[in-house]
């Protein structure tokens, strides 16, 4: 598991760089400064949640047969590739209806985020810092 969201969220930060660089310097004459916007957030959301999937794979490291976290590394992925995918396109081709595909992406970004937060709250439970305060 570590090394397959390491692979991805390694891979979506260097096409993330890419699209981005892509965007700043070669779209800025091409599209709409709106679409220029929209294209944009795709490249943020896209390097945001790359840092995520390489954080799952360090998380992992300390709970290697985590079925939360395979869970919200792949939803994170999805998330990536609908969320930033959809909006890269509707940006480059200009076809509204894909802005439809954008919210299932964010669903897989919320999901992952909302599982690596559940694989936490038993370490914090029972970590020693916790029952300190009890």
């Amino acid at each position: 598991m570590k090394s397959t969201f390491l692979l991805l969220g390694a891979l979506s930060a260097l096409i993330g760089v890419g699209m981005g660089a892509f965007g700043a310097h070669g779209l800025k004459t091409v599209i709409s400064p709106e679409m220029l916007a929209v294209y944009q957030t795709g490249v943020t959301y896209q390097m945001w949640h790359a840092l995520g999937l390489i954080a799952i794979a360090l998380i992992s490291q300390h709970a290697p047969d985590s079925k939360l976290l395979r869970w919200a590394g792949g939803l994170m992925f999805a998330g990536i590739l609908l969320f930033s995918g959809s909006l890269y396109a509707l940006a480059l081709l200009n076809h509204t209806w894909l802005g439809m595909i954008t919210p299932f992406g964010g669903v897989c970004f919320l999901a992952a985020w909302l599982l690596i937060a559940i694989s936490a709250a038993p370490n914090i439970r029972s970590s020693d810092h916790y029952s300190r305060y009890k």
